[in-house]
């Protein structure tokens, strides 16, 4: 996948983003945001990006967050806030999609978000309802479970004591950035308490919320509480299936993904994210 850099500046920060596009020349297809995990990259999806684009005639944008991929790095030492997805989804996704034109041509866009990508995904369309087409929001976090922080404790072990930082710099130009942004702020004590619940029935959006059932990183809780706020929601629990139904089940992935974008075809934007530059 050919990627390319684009500057963003939200806050105080101004930070380079690597994204690719999937497809574009498929012009007044849907467009498919992907949002990646907590130590995904644009190169961590691999090739399913594009194997679901191809087999829906989709377009497809991903992009690594700051301190992931090949994204400006996570300054040494520095933590993210407990706050670091709400700022994801409501201050750099928008700028970000201003400065390639997404929805420039009026469509709405599909926003495909993997774990901390799916509760960005949630924050997103929270807060600016009426912005996207739909979310499929697989194994997304809406809150901290004790099972999530044991597995983040592992991941810990697993760093420190394997080869582990070696295999992900196949993805990232800085692993350390990459992993201790993520396992830190996960095991921060400030963080147990942090939760979406209450956002959740501002989406008014069409909503898949997928599950694995053997998912090490979040319980049926995660998804079960999704489809008890909000009541258009769609859940699809898939069995002998871990955090990653893309890598699991992909073809039941992509099935259920296509006919539910096929069902909620895209309308024209109604209101663009308000961005304050």
């Amino acid at each position: 996948m050919t990627t390319a850099t684009v500057d963003v500046a939200y806050g105080s920060r101004s930070v380079t983003l690597e994204y690719a596009w999937i497809a574009p020349e498929r012009s007044g297809a849907p467009l498919l945001v992907f949002l990646h995990e907590g130590l995904g990259s644009v190169a961590m999806w691999r090739d399913w990006p594009r194997t679901l684009c191809d087999a829906g005639g989709y377009r497809g944008l991903v992009f690594s967050r700051e301190g992931y991929g090949r994204s400006t790095p996570r300054p040494a030492g520095e933590r993210w806030p407990t706050t670091f997805m709400h700022t994801q989804a409501v201050d750099v996704l928008p700028r970000l999609f201003a400065q390639l034109g997404v929805g420039a041509d009026g469509a709405l866009p599909w926003l495909i978000g993997h774990s901390d990508g799916g509760s960005i995904a949630l924050i997103h369309a929270a807060n600016f309802p009426g912005a996207v087409a739909g979310v499929v929001a697989i194994a997304p976090h809406i809150i901290v479970e004790d099972l999530s922080i044991a597995s983040i404790e592992r991941a810990r072990d697993t760093y420190l004591a394997t080869d582990l930082k070696a295999r992900l710099a196949r993805y990232h130009a800085d692993p350390d950035s990459a992993f201790w942004g993520w396992n830190e702020i996960w095991l921060d004590p400030a963080f147990r308490s942090w939760s979406i619940e209450d956002l959740l029935p501002r989406i008014t959006c069409p909503l898949l919320a997928v599950q694995g059932v053997d998912d090490e990183y979040g319980t049926m809780a995660q998804i079960d509480g999704i489809a008890a706020r909000i009541p258009h929601a769609k859940l699809l629990k898939l069995p002998a299936c871990g955090h990653s139904p893309h890598r699991d089940q992909p073809a039941a992935l992509n099935a259920v993904i296509i006919d539910f974008v096929r069902a909620h075809p895209e309308t024209l934007r109604d209101r663009r994210p308000e961005v304050t530059r």
